[in-house]
């Protein structure tokens, strides 16, 4: 698939069915371009949809069979939009480092393939305290292949990344603030205690 330029091929690359539940649509608004009138969709569509299929069916549809419908607050972001992001201070990454996280379209350094979304979870909200969210943190750790996670104050919000090289790491700029644990750790059935009383993980029903 070409770069769209147009309104048919953008709405063409929406229609792109990622998973069960979610399509390339649900992962393109942007405040940022919004606000600054930029078109944000990818260069490199193929390598969009590729990375964002593996970020929804491994990571994301888990997350909503067992817990109901999640938000996607923000995604997919062009090197334009993440550029200007950084440069007006709206909580953007440098491109570079965001290259294969919320830039999908573009390889990190080391040539491997990731996406990342921020999303919350409305089950979260309901039932546990902001400041609660390493339950859900180490809930994920043992149960899904994530590469990374960072979670924020307001709404109980984090990004949730997939990656080719997961890196396994969870830091959170809410309090507790910083590192969770150490990266690269596999599962460890110790930590269950943290996350008493959630669900247990569901299959996406096909």
């Amino acid at each position: 698939m070409q770069k769209p330029l147009s309104v048919e091929s953008l709405e063409k690359l929406g229609r792109v069915r990622l998973s069960q539940s979610f399509f390339m649509r649900d992962f393109l608004y942007s405040e940022i371009a919004n606000h600054y009138g930029l078109r944000n969709a990818p260069a490199n569509p193929d390598l969009a949809i590729e990375a964002g299929t593996r970020l929804c069916e491994e990571l994301l549809e888990p997350l909503q069979a067992t817990f109901g419908r999640i938000v996607i607050r923000s995604a997919y972001r062009s090197r334009e939009v993440n550029d200007l992001g950084n440069a007006k201070d709206h909580n953007c990454a440098s491109s570079d480092s965001n290259r294969a996280a919320h830039i999908w379209d573009e390889r990190d350094a080391n040539g491997h393939m990731g996406a990342m979304a921020c999303i919350v979870v409305p089950w979260l909200l309901d039932h546990r305290k902001p400041e609660d969210w390493p339950a859900m943190a180490y809930w994920i750790h043992n149960h899904l292949p994530y590469s990374s996670l960072t979670f924020f104050s307001k709404l109980g919000a984090f990004n949730i990344g997939w990656h080719e090289n997961p890196q396994r790491s969870i830091h959170s700029y809410a309090a507790p603030k910083g590192k969770l644990l150490p990266a690269g750790l596999p599962p460890d059935p110790a930590l269950a205690a943290h996350y008493a009383g959630f669900p247990t993980l569901l299959a996406p029903s096909r």
